[in-house]
């Protein structure tokens, strides 16, 4: 049997950063309703990524389109250099393996423990023994702050925060060089959602993880994003860091940025 190809390396924009994920032309429908219109975004290597837009702007559509769980009705996208909807059946599970995802409810299996959910991705695309992986679940709970005990609880005996931390362990568990985050902080009361911004940021430099968070949280956007990309029209209508955006005409980005809820997230990442 032929050895499937090695996807191509993955292109570099005129800034000479490393593209790891690249949306070109992307045209997504419901019916006769458009939900994205010739949308293009770049997603560098390293960085911290928020997107943003208003509601039934199509975020959740875009990171669907990402990983895989949409095709696109037009336009193409590409991970780490593979395009996503051409490639095999084997060519994606080798790229999904390099990604971890960290859905808004979390998305744990309710029937298994917290190091049965976290362990789950390696059981599925690993042979390794039932007690390395144990093992190495353990470490993934702990690195993202959750108590040794934790481990053999279940997702119902878990308050909101650490339910996202066990979501975000499982995310980590093939130590992934791409994490996907979709509202990680809905949710939680300010003082856990400020907590988990934090841990994204550290998890972010010290694993060197490329992180995609999708959120409406001005607080996390100013404490965590390196660039916010901002869909409406329904394309990514700018993508910069927050101090470009504010300088804005747009419309939407004026009234989301530079807004009461904008100003006080400047005062509180300033206090």
């Amino acid at each position: 049997m032929t050895a499937a190809p090695a996807p191509k390396p993955a292109p570099k924009p005129a800034n000479d950063r490393e593209v790891v994920v690249k949306v070109e032309g992307l045209v997504s429908r419901f019916g006769d309703k458009v939900i994205h219109e010739g949308l293009d975004l770049e997603v560098y290597k390293g960085e911290i990524l928020g997107v943003v837009g208003g509601s039934g702007a199509g975020k959740s559509v875009l990171l669907n389109s990402i990983i895989g769980l949409r095709d696109p009705d037009e336009g193409q996208v590409e991970v780490m250099g593979l395009n996503m909807h051409k490639a095999s059946e084997r060519e994606r599970r080798a790229v999904e393996s390099r990604w971890g995802v960290l859905f808004q409810s979390g998305a744990l299996f309710s029937a298994l423990t917290v190091r049965e959910n976290v362990g789950a991705p390696m059981v599925e695309h690993t042979r390794l023994p039932v007690s390395l992986v144990d093992a190495l679940a353990d470490l993934k709970i702990s690195l993202v702050g959750l108590p040794p005990e934790a481990g053999s609880l279940r997702p119902a005996e878990l308050s909101g925060g650490m339910r996202k931390r066990a979501g975000l362990a499982r995310a980590l568990a093939m130590d992934p060089e791409l994490l996907f985050l979709d509202e990680p902080t809905a949710g939680l009361d300010p003082i856990s959602a400020e907590q988990f911004d934090v841990l994204i940021r550290n998890l972010s430099k010290t694993l060197g993880l490329t992180v995609f968070m999708i959120t409406h949280d001005l607080d996390s956007l100013y404490a965590v994003c390196d660039r916010v990309a901002v869909i409406a029209d329904k394309k990514v209508v700018a993508a910069a860091p927050i101090a470009e955006l504010e300088k804005s005409p747009h419309p939407w980005i004026q009234e989301y940025f530079l807004g009461p809820r904008g100003r006080a997230a400047v005062r509180a990442g300033a206090g």
